[in-house]
């Protein structure tokens, strides 16, 4: 689509455009970027790339802008993925070292750490519940009628609930119970635990139903509980230029609202696409209310599960660059901890 001179005029522009917010003219390229050629050259160049909708040319300035086509051209075709310095590598493996007993636990501090590299908002979900496989199923006797139950999935998540009883239960209840979840739970999605459950229960021993049901019902409330979201720097973004604008700093506070949030990366978890990072500019979101900013995002996978997503949100002007290198080396040092982790419980186990 463009040729090579096309191309360095506009990774510039961009570039120039995402460190200063000011419009670039073509005296700057040819000043800070080496572009060895006249300004009436470059100058012809910036009004083809106008015409051809990857930039925009700011009313009060002769300088020019990238448009949201000129940031996705740049995304998809310019962009150095290795964007990342020494002190932000030493930073996030000492952030992703920490011990954590949960796959939430990680996802918080995943999120956590983009944003304190990229100094943009971040926001982070778990996993959904119902993709994930059972490995234990445990109840711990609280009281003559109060029972924990917690549930251990294959992938390291830990769902706990509380169920009251009216009637007192035994430990030998209590017992049976985890025998039968267990045998008949283990290594099946956690959506296995609903009616079918109860029935086989029924069938198999009818004289601890009245234990069973108040066991399924809250269990069942436990997983389908609202997935857990996390959120940082949402104060970075308001020292940006761009939230001068009235307009967009209520946009941006509507959009960090829980909920929306919430829904927002959810409807972008559950895309279509495979790919580990997604990059979502301007009116490529699905939220109009998002036509001023980009998302960036980042989904946990093992083997086809999902274990949670990070995004990344920011005004159309965001170093796509650097959140783009910190994302995959963030990916990069999860995927190895989980390798690491795989290898010394095999090494356990033969010990």
């Amino acid at each position: 689509m463009l040729d090579n001179r096309k191309r360095r005029i506009l990774q510039a522009i961009v570039e120039e455009y995402i460190e200063t917010a000011e419009p670039v003219s073509s005296k700057s390229l040819v000043e800070k970027h080496g572009i060895d050629y006249s300004s009436a050259t470059i100058r012809n160049d910036m009004a083809e790339l106008e015409k051809i909708g990857l930039l925009d040319k700011p009313h009060t300035s002769a300088g020019r802008i990238p448009s949201a086509q000129g940031y996705r051209y740049y995304v998809d075709e310019l962009l150095d993925y290795n964007d990342i310095t020494m002190q932000d590598i030493k930073y996030i493996q000492s952030q992703l070292e920490t011990k954590v007993n949960q796959i939430e636990d990680l996802t918080k501090i995943a999120t956590s750490t983009l944003s304190e590299v990229t100094h943009y908002t971040s926001v982070g979900i778990g996993p959904r519940v119902s993709n994930q496989n059972i490995q234990e199923v445990k109840f711990v006797l609280l009281g003559s009628r109060l029972l924990m139950a917690v549930i251990l999935t294959e992938n390291g998540l830990i769902k706990e609930t509380i169920i009251k009883f009216d009637e007192d239960i035994t430990q030998d209840q209590v017992d049976t119970l985890t025998y039968l979840f267990n045998n008949k739970l283990k290594g099946r999605p956690l959506t296995q635990i609903d009616k079918p459950m109860e029935e086989y229960m029924h069938s198999e021993m009818k004289n601890i139903l009245n234990v069973v049901k108040p066991v399924l019902e809250q269990i069942n409330k436990a997983i389908n509980e609202d997935i857990p979201v996390y959120m940082e720097g949402a104060d970075k973004s308001f020292d940006l230029p761009e939230f001068k604008s009235l307009d967009i700093a209520k946009n941006f506070v509507n959009i960090l609202d829980t909920d929306k949030t919430k829904q927002m990366i959810d409807v972008l978890s559950s895309g279509e696409s495979q790919d580990e990072i997604n990059v979502y500019i301007g009116d490529e979101n699905v939220d109009k209310a998002l036509k001023d900013f980009s998302i960036i995002t980042l989904k946990h996978r093992e083997k086809g599960k999902d274990l949670g997503t990070i995004a990344i949100i920011g005004p159309t002007r965001m170093d796509y660059s650097k959140v783009i290198s910190a994302m995959k080396y963030v990916s990069k040092k999860l995927n190895e901890d989980k390798t690491t982790d795989k290898n010394k419980r095999k090494d356990d186990d033969n010990g």
